[in-house]
């Protein structure tokens, strides 16, 4: 765990610084629309693609469209990408699940993570909140633990995914806190706060993007979070760490990548525009509202990212015993 923070604190420190030296590098601008495909539906993977879509476009000459493309944990999405033309015209907007936690969760991927996509950059990473539902009678992770054990398997937790950061981090929390909580895996974040705010379940681990304005609107409580330090925004939060569970970190990560094979060039040019954009005030500052760490880093840095996230989720669904039903 220590070890990918001090990866991610170099990919902070020498994305930005990297954007001028890939600037000489042969110009390439596509001939047609660029396609974004987004393998999940209402999340901040979306929102990320939304932002970076229309000042992508300025800068290439070309109009820049996003997919959504769901299903299969984000498999589907991912794996239309790594079988299309290695042309510099389709993008995937990746995230932990399809490309570090599936390859151990699933028994027979349609693709390789690592084999047959090209990286272009780790944009940003965040840690999740603990959120519960309004009405739920706790005020911390303490009296969550002592309602999920005073009656097992009756409480209930949504997720974005099967096999996403939301689900495994539950996942982790129930192991490390030897509970029983039930998942109820959704097609994306809208539907699962949807049910989390109307009490169908009565937890979830999310991303701050998707729980900070309905706590702000008394429809959710966060209860954690689950980085090393407090959110800046919510200091009254308490950190896992903090809730009594030492070494608790979960973080997640959206980057945007290219089908393998794609030419070097194609991926500097994207590179350097991506990371340009995302360092614009006024996507940094929405990122920030966010509670997303823009990050930026080389291809190559995001290559070894993903490389190391893959064996670190991998320990967690095997000591979890999580699988995909």
């Amino acid at each position: 765990m220590k070890l990918a923070y001090k990866l991610l604190v170099a990919l902070c420190a020498v994305g930005l610084g990297n954007v001028t030296g890939t600037a000489n590098a042969q110009e390439w601008a596509p001939t047609k629309p660029v396609r974004i495909v987004v393998p999940i539906t209402g999340s901040t993977n979306d929102a990320l693609a939304r932002l970076v879509a229309p000042k992508l476009a300025e800068a290439l000459g070309q109009p820049v469209y996003v997919e959504n493309k769901p299903g299969a944990g984000g498999n589907i999405g991912a794996d239309s990408v790594a079988k299309s033309a290695p042309d510099g015209q389709t993008l995937l907007v990746g995230y932990n699940g399809p490309l570090a936690i599936n390859p151990t969760l699933f028994e027979k991927m349609p693709f390789d993570p690592v084999k047959d996509l090209a990286p272009i950059t780790l944009a940003v990473t965040t840690p999740q909140y603990l959120a519960v539902t309004a009405s739920l009678p706790v005020k911390n992770v303490a009296e969550l633990v002592a309602m999920a054990k005073a009656s097992p398997g009756k409480l209930a937790y949504g997720s974005v995914a099967v096999g996403s950061a939301s689900h495994l981090t539950m996942e982790m929390f129930k192991s490390a806190a030897h509970i029983d909580i039930t998942h109820v895996p959704y097609k994306g974040a809208a539907p699962a706060i949807t049910d989390l705010i109307g009490n169908q379940v009565q937890a979830a681990f999310m991303v701050p993007g998707n729980v900070q304005g309905f706590a702000k609107e008394g429809r959710l409580k966060l209860i954690a979070s689950t980085g090393a330090k407090r959110f800046a925004s919510t200091p009254n939060v308490p950190t896992m760490i903090e809730s009594g569970y030492p070494d608790f970190i979960a973080t997640s990560w959206i980057g945007f990548l290219a089908p393998a094979g794609t030419p070097k060039n194609i991926i500097e040019r994207y590179h350097r525009e991506i990371v340009k954009i995302l360092n614009l005030p006024e996507v940094r500052d929405k990122l920030h509202d966010m509670e997303f760490e823009v990050v930026g880093g080389t291809p190559e840095q995001f290559a070894s990212w993903i490389k190391a996230e893959i064996p670190r989720w991998g320990k967690v669904i095997r000591d979890t015993g999580t699988k995909v039903n």
